[in-house]
């Protein structure tokens, strides 16, 4: 514990900014922004902010979980709460797919907050919108910009497991290849550098990584990109031996738990932890962004919270399609 909340003041101009996104979206496309349940589930936004804040106070790395949860959910089947489905003797879920088993968490989380959003309203809030806004307010209680959350999505009836191994960006992955999985959402070059900025929080397990530090393409050295003093720090947690893969590095090392910008300052210093991360300085376009964010926050802020935006309505259920789950580990009898 010990871990701090932070709370920032937003200038005006961000403000601003934040109101035009809003308004360049379509009202109605699939319900109205944050008031949605204003008469149907009053309460849920408080029900959803105690309970995040509380998971975090309890678990410090749940706000970086929630957020990764929530795009791992959006880029497989669009945001359709698919990665919260249990397997069954009919149904192979998304949970044990490679790149979510063993590190994808905060499912009990979400649990709790549809059990308390049941009591107060039951069967009118679907688990994709409150994992939305669960995702949000982590970010913003580490100190991270607000953005509007489009609601009214309903749950999906199905998962693909086949789909999460394949279609999810990996940090082992080139550049160009995870750039190709962003546009297949509808997203861009520029929502690969501003989504990788999430980064600024939570930790990743030595063996994303460990390859880089002891031999890197098969050379038996280094990643010879990675600082010299990060390498060291590294190879001091994460052994060459397979008793250390699952040990924990920090993504952002110089502000573990506070959402900024920071994540691309490290970059400049080449000290990315992911060599997904460090490959955003080997594009012309995403290192510009890098050298940008770095010298500017609030462009930062901005710039993903209109990502988040973007990411939060890939492949949404609307209307007739889909369900409102009882329970977000199953589809309804």
């Amino acid at each position: 514990m010990g871990h701090k909340l932070f709370f920032c003041t937003i200038p005006f101009f961000f403000i601003f900014s934040l109101l035009s996104l809003v308004s360049s979206f379509p009202s109605g496309q699939f319900g109205q922004y944050d008031n949605f349940y204003a008469k149907s589930c009053p309460y849920l936004p408080m029900i959803v902010k105690n309970n995040v804040q509380a998971a975090i106070m309890n678990d410090s790395r749940m706000a970086a979980s929630l957020l990764r949860l929530h795009f791992h959910d959006c880029f497989v089947n669009g945001c359709d709460a698919s990665i919260l489905l249990d397997d069954t003797d009919k149904l192979e879920g998304e949970k044990n797919a490679l790149p979510n088993r063993n590190s994808v968490r905060g499912y009990e989380v979400i649990d709790i907050i549809k059990a308390d959003v049941e009591k107060a309203c039951p069967s009118t809030v679907s688990c994709v919108d409150i994992l939305a806004l669960a995702a949000r307010e982590a970010v913003v209680q580490s100190g991270g910009p607000f953005w509007p959350v489009q609601l009214g999505r309903r749950d999906g009836l199905t998962a693909n497991k086949a789909a999460a191994n394949s279609e999810l960006p990996s940090p082992i992955e080139p550049l160009k290849n995870i750039t190709a999985k962003f546009i297949a959402k509808g997203l861009d070059i520029k929502d690969v550098a501003v989504l990788s900025g999430a980064h600024t929080i939570g930790f990743a397990q030595c063996f994303t990584f460990k390859y880089r530090l002891f031999n890197y393409k098969g050379s038996g050295k280094p990643d010879p990109a990675l600082d010299s003093s990060a390498l060291q720090n590294l190879q001091s947690l994460c052994s060459n031996q397979d008793s250390s893969n699952t040990n924990v590095a920090p993504l952002d090392p110089l502000s573990i738990y506070r959402f900024d910008n920071v994540y691309y300052t490290n970059l400049l210093q080449n000290t990315g932890l992911l060599e997904s991360d460090q490959a955003l300085m080997g594009d012309s376009t995403t290192a510009a962004l890098v050298m940008a964010y770095s010298m500017n926050p609030y462009l930062y802020s901005s710039d993903f919270a209109a990502s988040m935006v973007k990411m939060g309505n890939i492949g949404v259920l609307t209307g007739q399609d889909g369900e409102i789950r009882k329970v977000c580990r199953s589809v309804n009898n």
